[in-house]
């Protein structure tokens, strides 16, 4: 007769079950990859939003503007070509942004297809067409299924051959050779051409390193370019450079999680980033007409347009915030920063909150300007001060474009001399000594310091971390001058990486940088989570019971 069952022996079998319905779910393969490129797809593109303006017309294949263009209704975690986050960096009062890549295309089949043919149609004088082509051409140049393989090179050499897909006779060029022919015919119309090295895959070399196509396409599109006097945005090797600083974990989160292993097509994410070093290539080719059409993601607000604060009650101790449009936007383009949504969180009956924030500012700016000053004067005994800096702090001092904003990099005594367009002459301190300045000015007025690190940018969440340095360089501060830290920068991290790329997109009013109402509140609450979570907090008295 069978031994009846103890309650032990249930509990083991149960828990064996358990672990072995886990492991089915650990070992359940990734969802089936969407085939965004069918062939002979049908797909409607986009045409100049505004003829009166000038048109920055995209072509290529679907690394730049895959399928619909749509995410195949995935949200971020879906295929994406940089063609479609780039266009939010561009004004479109000013510009339109045509993305007219076709995926599963070569830069054979993009004119024998006559896609070519129709987009040609659509340009002026003043134009810019950024063409990137390489993943399809080293298809078989000849067969049933999509025969859009080129020549390899950039020669003229020239196959006749009885086209297996279309049945009608064709001549096949080099890879080269209809680079060259966009080139010319786009020149004929006044545009403007740059050529673009394509995307690297997702494949590493023997030493951990992306593998370059510097010996093929990449290579090629550079000698065409070079040889035709045009632009060249060298994007293979700038991604590739850039994937191997990341490096491989964080690399995987950039593509889609899928079966087959996905080696080509970026999601979001990826895309977002490639966009960025297209962005980079376009500022580094000079004096090109785009970059005057580019956004601003960083203004310089105009300080007559914003509001200087006061503490409501002179007899409250007062909670001080200052930094940068991050902290507050004022709702500019639906823009708001997190200091502008701390307040509910406090005991306004307790403490005053007092927003000093202003865009566009660093740590240098802030201080030169005179905004420290006004501060320093509204600090009594018993205040807390925030400060965050770092997304202007950036860059090289004496460039243009930084609008001498930039701080030296680090915490030392070091000095560099940087010219103001009036020709005065600067010394510019490293960004660590701006923030000891702060510490310490406020310190000797009775005040408490806290340092925050900035808050991340959308695009620089998922793999590894952003403003590593001036988190680092904002707790060295904070530890030898005696203030807190808290690295909002993984505070807000942790919190995007919760909710998902598709939920952190909609926290954002641009392309980037500043956070609308949702976002401002998020951070808001990180912020708040992040001073609960000080050692002896000073602003422990005056949190609201229930915000």
């Amino acid at each position: 007769m069978p031994k009846p069952f103890s309650f032990q022996r249930l509990v083991t079998m149960a828990l064996a079950l358990i672990s072995l319905a886990a492991c089915a779910q650990t070992s359940a393969p990734p969802p089936a990859a969407v085939n965004t490129d069918p062939a002979r797809a049908q797909v409607v593109l986009p045409e100049p939003a505004d003829p009166t303006l000038p048109s920055l017309i995209l072509i290529g294949d679907s690394t730049v503007r895959n399928g619909r263009d749509d995410g195949q209704g995935k949200g971020a975690e879906g295929q994406w070509g940089w063609g479609n986050p780039i266009a939010a960096y561009f004004e479109s009062s000013k510009l339109n942004v045509v993305n007219r890549a076709v995926g599963g295309l070569s830069s054979r089949t993009y004119v024998t297809s006559g896609h070519w043919e129709r987009t040609l149609a659509f340009i002026k004088p003043g134009d810019v067409v950024l063409m990137q082509f390489g993943h399809n051409d080293s298809s078989p140049v000849n067969d049933t299924s999509r025969a859009r393989g080129t020549i390899k090179g950039t020669g003229e050499e020239a196959e006749s051959i009885d086209n297996l897909l279309t049945l009608k006779p064709e001549v096949v060029h080099s890879y080269g050779w209809y680079l060259r022919k966009f080139i010319a015919e786009a020149k004929a119309k006044g545009a403007i051409p740059i050529v673009v090295s394509p995307i690297p895959r997702k494949a590493w070399d023997d030493n951990g390193l992306i593998r370059r196509a510097k010996g093929d396409y990449a290579g090629w599109a550079e000698q065409v370019a070079r040889e035709q006097g045009v632009g060249f945005i060298d994007l293979n090797e700038m991604a590739a450079r850039k994937y191997d600083e990341m490096g491989k974990e964080a690399v995987m989160k950039l593509f889609p999680v899928v079966t087959p292993d996905e080696r080509v097509h970026t999601n979001l994410a990826g895309a977002q980033l490639n966009a960025q070093l297209v962005l980079a290539g376009l500022k580094s080719l000079k004096n090109h007409p785009l970059v005057p059409l580019m956004k601003d993601d960083r203004p310089v607000v105009d300080a007559s347009r914003v509001r200087e604060e006061k503490p409501l009650n002179a007899t409250l101790p007062s909670l001080l915030i200052v930094g940068d449009s991050t902290v507050r936007s004022g709702g500019m383009n639906g823009a708001f920063g997190w200091g502008e949504r701390i307040a509910p969180f406090f005991d306004t009956s307790k403490i005053n909150v007092v927003n000093h924030a202003i865009g566009g500012r660093s740590s240098r700016t802030f201080m030169t300007e005179g905004r420290w000053a006004k501060v320093l004067a509204q600090i009594k005994p018993g205040d807390i001060v925030l400060i965050q800096f770092g997304h202007n702090d950036g860059g090289r001092i004496g460039d243009p474009a930084m609008k001498n904003r930039a701080s030296g990099p680090g915490t030392g005594p070091e000095l560099v001399e940087d010219t103001r367009p009036d020709g005065s002459k600067e010394m510019v301190h490293t960004f660590g000594w701006y923030m000891a300045a702060f510490v310490n000015e406020a310190k000797a007025k009775g005040a408490s310091v806290i340092l925050l690190s900035p808050i991340p940018h959308k695009d620089k969440w998922q793999g590894g971390r952003d403003f590593a340095n001036f988190a680092e360089w904002d707790e060295q501060v904070a530890k030898a001058n005696g203030a807190s830290f808290i690295d909002l920068t993984m505070l807000v991290s942790d919190a995007y990486r919760q909710l998902g790329a598709e939920k952190v997109e909609a926290l954002f009013s641009d392309a980037r940088t500043h956070t609308n109402e949702a976002g401002a509140r998020l951070n808001a609450e990180r912020v708040v989570a992040g001073l609960k979570g000080l050692k002896g907090n000073p602003l422990a008295p005056y949190f609201a019971k229930q915000p």
